[in-house]
């Protein structure tokens, strides 16, 4: 006969979540943290309400650990000359018993929030400081925002800062690993796997790979500039205001193209639909499209490249083919 009731199965799968929690908080804020691991930890997170509970609760356990160490008595008399020590004892031993010994220096950071919009998608985030995020499609962001400082990680995509300039709290974006910092402005940054743009539309901001493993050569963008970094290569070129406003012309839903090759066309739009634009001949690769159109209407799109340009186009559920 199995001795194993339910409860106790309830139990073991309480302390199951528990020590995933752990893992996940050491791996956070003791390990190398990189945008994979970002991304498993939203899914575990996003998985159930318990996942979430539980990371809560080791959160505020080690902030309450962290307060009663900082604990001291305004003037200690011989016999409470130990009671500061035997808190500390005491929080040490409660952090050893929830995420272990290793852990027990590290002062927890203010918490982050995460901000992300799927394809298609486009959020505006306000903060309290009067700046504003607004944040294109398929794009993640993290953010820190206190009275001490004011961070964003640009994990994924794209988004457009409108910051409200503090000389004595700097706005920073880490992007990989490059930082974008305010000098009171408007600007665009744009992550992909191998690319980053920055592009200034008011006031100024410096550019620079801080961690870089030699002298990283800071850039200042003035309106008009766009920066382009690939792999460790920087580059630094002027833009029309025109180009500019085109290039964000997306906060509107819209794309405007202006003799673009048919393949960069292409691959714009299917940052924003889940219907993919196949680009199938090379020579039509290079062919260009002029116009204005919305970020959705892939169709609009494929009718053009059949009637104006004469090419043969075929359709079905997942993917729009373009060729000869």
């Amino acid at each position: 006969m199995n001795d194993f009731s339910p409860s106790q199965s309830v139990v073991a799968r309480a302390k199951d979540v528990r020590a995933q929690a752990v893992h996940w908080f050491e791996r956070r804020h003791f390990w190398d943290w990189s945008d994979r691991d970002q991304a498993e930890f939203d899914a575990w997170l996003a998985q159930s309400f318990a996942h979430r509970a539980a990371y809560v609760r080791l959160d505020t356990v080690w902030q309450r650990a962290e307060l009663i160490s900082a604990f001291r008595p305004a003037s200690p008399s011989p016999r409470s000359a130990m009671f500061p020590l035997l808190l500390k004892m005491a929080a040490g031993f409660a952090i050893v018993a929830v995420i272990g010994a290793g852990t027990a220096a590290y002062l927890m950071r203010p918490q982050e929030r995460v901000y992300s919009t799927a394809i298609g998608g486009h959020e505006t985030v306000a903060f309290a400081d009067g700046s504003r995020i607004e944040l294109n499609t398929n794009t993640v962001l993290r953010a820190r925002m206190t009275t001490q400082e004011r961070v964003v990680w640009l994990d994924r995509g794209e988004a457009f800062f409108q910051i409200k300039h503090d000389s004595a709290h700097p706005f920073v974006v880490m992007a990989g690993k490059h930082r974008v910092t305010d000098l009171g402005t408007k600007f665009t940054v744009r992550r992909e796997p191998n690319l980053l743009r920055v592009a200034v539309m008011q006031g100024r901001v410096t550019f620079d790979t801080p961690d870089s493993p030699t002298p990283s050569q800071v850039a200042l963008l003035s309106p008009g500039d766009v920066a382009t970094a690939i792999a460790a290569d920087v580059s630094v070129k002027r833009a029309s205001a025109k180009a500019l406003k085109d290039e964000t012309s997306w906060r509107h839903g819209a794309l405007v193209f202006d003799k673009t090759a048919l393949a960069d066309a292409a691959a714009e739009f299917n940052r924003y639909n889940a219907k993919k634009i196949i680009i199938a001949d090379p020579a039509v690769a290079s062919l260009t499209i002029d116009g204005t159109f919305r970020t959705e209407d892939a169709e609009l799109f494929s009718r053009i490249a059949r009637v104006a340009l004469g090419l043969h186009v075929e359709e079905d559920n997942n993917r729009i083919l373009i060729m000869r």
